[in-house]
């Protein structure tokens, strides 16, 4: 596996939990396991999702699989308040070795940080029941536009995205969802767009999204100064121009994820 881009300091495993209450209202709508028992969710992380998966659907009993031990172990905490409706498990996802089946899978902001993630479909099929559903959602970042078109900004995503290459992940692994789940023989695949497209007719939401931009950038800082891609003036930046974009009279903030269903 890479290195994770973000880190696994507490700050970060917080960020997680309150990114999960931001992009919650985006992500969920389409999302159905309705009369599914038990779920495998791949790149649980800290349970941010998981813990919104638990309480739109209580019948579910869900399995949390991470490749980071300090992940899970903050999990636990997280979702004590279900007790045994989950499990936890510690596996590389590209060669699981399970030991139940499933009729429902999730995997959300976690195939852009795994090298050969095409891997990762493979290896969970052997433990899918027919008519399992699956749901998908990840990046593509690539459609991130913004305006004014501001020069620290610009550059620290740029170099962000090229720090997620160079761990073996990848940033616009939204717009491939399909071939991949076609590739690994998956079927009823359908591909779904979501995000935000924000000016100011709702400064509220565009100030709100900004700020939490702001973390996410700020959460990849540490790697990008270690790989010397960066300085921390380039993260004042960044910061900077992101509250100039929340403020001016024009300001356009776009961007779009890729989430895909589908069946086995």
């Amino acid at each position: 596996m890479s290195a994770y881009l973000h880190g696994y300091i507490p700050e970060e495993q917080q960020r997680l939990m309150d990114q999960a209450g931001v992009l919650g209202s985006l992500i969920y709508p389409r999302v159905d396991f309705s009369g599914c028992k038990k779920l495998l969710e791949v790149g649980s992380g800290v349970g941010a999702q998981t813990e919104v998966l638990l309480r739109l659907f209580p019948e579910l009993e869900i399995t949390c699989v991470d490749y980071s031990q300090s992940q899970l172990d903050r999990a636990r905490q997280n979702l004590a308040f279900a007790g045994d409706r989950v499990k936890f498990v510690c596996q590389d996802a590209r060669i699981l070795q399970l030991e139940e089946n499933y009729d429902s899978v999730f995997i959300c902001w976690a195939l852009e940080h795994i090298p050969e993630a095409s891997q990762v479909l493979v290896a969970i099929k052997p433990y899918l029941l027919p008519e399992t559903k699956l749901w998908f959602t990840e990046v593509f970042n690539a459609s991130f536009y913004f305006h004014p078109p501001l020069p620290g900004l610009t550059k620290y995503y740029k170099n962000y995205n090229d720090l997620q290459v160079s761990l073996g992940g990848n940033p616009d692994i939204g717009a491939n969802l399909g071939n991949l789940l076609n590739s690994a023989g998956y079927n009823q695949i359908e591909l779904f767009r979501g995000g935000f497209h924000l000016d100011q007719r709702n400064p509220g939401d565009l100030h709100k999204i900004t700020q939490y931009w702001k973390e996410l950038m700020k959460s990849a800082a540490t790697g990008l100064i270690e790989a010397a891609l960066i300085s921390a003036e380039d993260v004042s930046a960044m910061e900077n121009d992101l509250d100039a974009i929340a403020q001016d009279e024009d300001a356009v903030f776009f961007y779009h994820f890729v989430q895909a269903s589908a069946t086995v």
